[in-house]
Order: structure tokens, then C-alpha cells, then sequence
């Protein structure tokens, strides 16, 4: 028994010193890109207003998905609004665009994947408290049902966020090629 032991323990310490560095933060941007990209890219998309100025003068909807209960006691009417929703209105907006990008391209990769898990907590936060989502649409840990859009679905966006903030982009990254954000484990 100890053999095998000391077998498994050298076998996977040499698969660790050759592949972990490089194919893990590569393979968690990659699979962040495959899965998430694209869903957030969609959903800034519908908070654009029209035009070229869009990006300043957001459209309703980006109201009344992020602050439902203040934007229906607005009347709807987005001038009525304090400033201040409207520029975090504006600011989740750009970030929805901003920081996936960065995650994919590997830039500032643990400060990009800190505010997309700020980002997923308040969007989970808002779902529930705003906009009153189902108990089926939180669902639950450790029932056997796994596709819940909170509680299951979110918990692995949170996961591969945070290895993402503890890991980094990995050499693969415009972080490498900048010199910036080294893991401890990586002293190059």
C-alpha cells in the first residue's frame, strides 16, 4: 500500500509541476469565455440606449433590471432617478462589457475577477430582493436538483471566479506579458 502511495503522490507532484501553472488559469479563462462571456456581453447589450451615445444614455430596461423597486417608484421615468443610480447604472453597464473582457485576455486578471464577483453577488441580490425570483429560481444546496439559476448555477461562476482571484491569468495572460500579477506559487 505504501508503494501505491508513493506512486500517486510522485505521479501527480510531476503532473503539478508541468501542466498546473500553465493549463489551469489558461483552462478556468477559457472555460469563462465559453460559458460566460457572451452572457454578459448579451445582457449590457439590452441596457445600450440608442445611437452612439447609448453608452452614456442608457435605455430603460437597464432601470428596471438592476433597480426595479426604485425605478417603479420613479413612475418609470428614468429622469427621475437620483444621480447616483444612474451612474452605477452606467458603471455596471460598462462593467458588464469591461471586466469579461479582461478575464479572457488575461489583464488585471485577479482585480477583474474581484469585481465580477462583487458583480454576480449584487446581480444575485437584486434577483431575489428586487425582483422577488421563485424559490425553484434560488434553489438550494445539497438537493439532489443542480440547475438552479442561483444557488447552483451562480456557486460555480463564484468558484471559477475565485480561483481566478487567487491564481491569476496564468502565463498565458496579457498579465505575464505586462510582468504583473504572479501567483506565490509562480516566481517567474
Amino acid at each position: 500500500m505504501t508503494a501505491l502511495i508513493t506512486f500517486h503522490d510522485r505521479a501527480f507532484a510531476r503532473l503539478d509541476a508541468a501542466v498546473s501553472e500553465i493549463v489551469l488559469p489558461t483552462a478556468a479563462r477559457l472555460v469563462f469565455a465559453g460559458v460566460l462571456l457572451f452572457y454578459f456581453w448579451a445582457s449590457a447589450v439590452t441596457k445600450l440606449g440608442d445611437g452612439l451615445l447609448g453608452w452614456i444614455r442608457l435605455d430603460t430596461g437597464a432601470y428596471i433590471q438592476m433597480f426595479p423597486r426604485a425605478f417603479e417608484a420613479a413612475g418609470y421615468d428614468p429622469s427621475a432617478l437620483p444621480i447616483s443610480l444612474k451612474l452605477i447604472a452606467l458603471a455596471g453597464t460598462w462593467a458588464e462589457f469591461i471586466l469579461p473582457l479582461m478575464i479572457v485576455i488575461g489583464l488585471f486578471t485577479r482585480l477583474a475577477a474581484l469585481g465580477m464577483i462583487g458583480f454576480v453577488v449584487v446581480m444575485s441580490a437584486t434577483d431575489i430582493a428586487g425582483h422577488g425570483v421563485d424559490a425553484a429560481t434560488i434553489g438550494a444546496w445539497f438537493d439532489r436538483a443542480s440547475g438552479a439559476p442561483i444557488a447552483d448555477q451562480r456557486a460555480f461562476w463564484l468558484f471559477l471566479l475565485l480561483f481566478l482571484a487567487l491564481r491569476g491569468g496564468g502565463p498565458l495572460s496579457a498579465d505575464r506579458f505586462l510582468g504583473i500579477g504572479h501567483s506565490p506559487r509562480d516566481p517567474a
